[in-house]
């Protein structure tokens, strides 16, 4: 036997047939969870696609099976594309400041110092609080009259109107949002920091190395994996935000805070067109995966051990 032939022989995964009572114990163990996927998960997307192919309106009782036209009609809609746009901007600049925050807390709080499990408590406290509690306070922060202009009357600078503004709306909730997530991608980083034996970081000083080159060429590189989590991560959850939007904004001023989630809910819910609603909501799930698989699969151009 050759050398190689022995190496794959002693690599080769062990395999051993389950026997009756062993195979039973392990489908019971996985039943919930894919009863779960298959009630609450696959069925319902399965049933949103069959809605989006008909004309769905629960008001005057109509339901017609009308093929692709909702989808046609879809891609033939302006406020549509104003919403894909404003999603975009939307979840790039969720993903942006929440990841480079995150990373950047997390480097903060990696280092021993007194009182630095208070500041971790600190930064990670929004995350525990009621969305829809943190969303009133920054409506009181941010309105014309409230706190944050008035502190900066105190310096004789006026005030924009934060939420009222289509130039500033966008903007505030994206910083809203990041706020409110940000303690638990940093909880990530600092779990993934903590890994990185200090041995490395130790001989790349002797090396000559300074703190920013460390950071870059050991340190980014050997917490990669954790990045990629938290962007996967980010990007999915910045595409499904809808608590923030219908209690500070409702999709306005002039549209501009209307993110695809607001379309769907708008058209389902206040115009009653369920069909057309699904297709929206085959789009957005159509949107998250395709941004989900590119990620995934760049991951072997810059995730650490995944060449």
């Amino acid at each position: 036997m050759s050398s190689a032939t022995r190496t794959r022989a002693m690599t080769r995964p062990v395999r051993r047939r389950l026997d009756g009572g062993d195979r039973w114990i392990g489908l019971a163990f996985v039943a919930p969870q894919f009863i779960g996927v298959l009630v609450l998960g696959i069925i319902p997307f399965i049933a949103v696609i069959w809605y989006s192919l008909n004309e769905w309106t629960p008001l005057t009782g109509t339901f017609n099976f009308i093929g692709i036209d909702n989808y046609t009609q879809l891609f033939g809609d302006q406020r549509f594309y104003n919403s894909l746009r404003s999603s975009f901007l939307f979840g790039a600049g969720i993903v942006t400041l929440n990841l480079v925050l995150a990373l950047s807390l997390a480097l903060l709080l990696n280092n021993r110092m007194r009182g630095i499990a208070t500041f971790r408590a600190f930064f990670f406290s929004p995350v525990v609080v009621s969305i829809i509690s943190w969303s009133i306070v920054w409506n009181f922060l941010l309105a014309p009259e409230g706190g944050l202009n008035g502190m900066l009357a105190m310096f004789g600078i006026d005030g924009a109107g934060w939420l009222t503004s289509p130039a500033t709306a966008l903007p505030s909730v994206v910083v809203i949002q990041v706020f409110k997530g940000v303690g638990m991608n940093m909880v990530l980083f600092l779990a993934a920091l903590q890994g990185v034996p200090g041995e490395i970081k130790e001989a790349a000083r002797l090396d000559g190395a300074g703190p920013r080159r460390s950071f870059f060429s050991i340190t980014l590189p050997m917490i990669s994996p954790t990045v990629l989590l938290a962007g996967i991560l980010t990007t999915i959850g910045s595409l499904e935000v809808f608590a923030p939007i219908q209690l500070l904004t409702q999709g306005g001023p002039a549209d501009s805070t209307l993110i695809l989630p607001y379309f769907l809910y708008q058209t389902a819910f206040q115009q009653q067109q369920f069909g057309y609603a699904s297709a929206i909501g085959v789009v957005l799930f159509t949107v998250i995966l395709v941004l989900t698989m590119v990620q995934w699969m760049s991951r072997k151009k810059w995730v650490n051990d995944e060449n």
